[in-house]
């Protein structure tokens, strides 16, 4: 049996896709009897992307992947796996990893959907990594892409301003320079139940205090480990990618954490909602677009939701 020598992993290209219809807090105050500025206290949210119809969780999946490759230079046919992560595909099966595959033109790749909810993103880079270090793929395409609010109750004054619709996507490739650091995951599966998708048609539901006290506690340790299990210190950071949930959670880990005041804080929740597994590649792509991080800047992300689990890497950025 052939002997294979671990290689680096690298982050080499990221790519986003936001809808053009946009759900602003005075449409949803309307229908829940509540109000912009009561949406805004709770969770910072002012707007978020809607998906038109046409706009499936393959056709954002696909559009951002799309992207990440051009940014990476890496041709889909070089593409030994594609992951989708995702909890909002229409049915259990068949999953959108494979139609992705295909329209890409990735036909030599493997093609898996990964489950984890909000923490989706981060489990799939941290798998993508380990399969790119162990040469079982060269390059490998994950995407998280969600159409949330197809299964939101729109009448639920907890629920319906917290969501919003969203890809994004990172190529991850073979490097003679380690560039991903270990992935570190834990999960709270004694509450299982705080955030659900269930019913027919099916309506996610969830406990969003009990949520935020596991997010707000929780959470700062694993950032820890993961900095630490680089082989860095909170002062290397340049930036901080967490799952865009709720504005309030980002705020108070980030007090936790102590951060430093030039460490760039993702807050794209604030015009995209919460896109569940989209949520920690569109907040980094915002930050590349917006120029507030640049290629060979260290950032944390970290991805926490429903399982409840959680998931935390540091990267070098492209």
């Amino acid at each position: 049996m052939r002997t294979r020598v671990l290689a680096g992993a690298a982050m080499t290209g990221v790519g986003a896709f936001r809808p053009a219809r946009r759900l602003d807090n005075h449409d949803i105050a309307a229908r829940t009897q509540s109000s912009d500025e009561w949406i805004r206290e709770r969770s910072g949210i002012v707007t978020r992307g809607a998906a038109a119809p046409d706009e499936s969780v393959v056709e954002m999946g696909v559009a951002a992947a799309g992207k990440a490759l051009a940014a990476a230079g890496v041709d889909a046919a070089q593409v030994g796996l594609v992951m989708l992560a995702t909890c909002s595909m229409p049915g259990p099966l068949p999953g959108g990893s494979p139609e992705i595959a295909a329209r890409l033109g990735a036909s030599a790749a493997g093609a898996t959907d990964i489950g984890a909810g909000c923490a989706g993103f981060a489990y799939a880079l941290g798998l993508a990594a380990d399969a790119v270090r162990t040469g079982t793929a060269e390059h490998v395409v994950v995407i998280g892409s969600e159409r949330l609010l197809d299964l939101v109750d729109h009448d639920d004054r907890g629920t319906a301003f917290l969501f919003g619709d969203g890809a994004g996507a990172a190529v991850v490739s073979r490097s003679d320079v380690e560039s991903i650091g270990p992935v570190v995951w834990a999960h709270d599966g004694d509450q299982h139940e705080k955030l659900t998708i269930h019913g027919t048609p099916p309506r996610l539901s969830m406990e969003g205090r009990a949520i935020y006290r596991w997010a707000t506690t929780s959470l700062p340790a694993l950032c820890i480990r993961a900095v630490t299990e680089a082989g860095l210190e909170l002062s290397d950071l340049k930036a901080f990618v967490p799952h865009q949930a709720n504005l309030r959670i980002t705020e108070s880990v980030v007090a936790h954490l102590g951060l430093a005041g030039d460490v760039v804080v993702a807050r794209d929740v604030v015009d995209s909602g919460n896109t569940s597994a989209a949520s920690v590649p569109l907040a980094l792509a915002r930050l590349l677009e917006l120029g507030q991080v640049s290629s060979g800047d260290v950032v944390l992300l970290a991805g926490f939701g429903a399982g409840l689990t959680a998931a935390a890497q540091v990267v070098v950025l492209p």
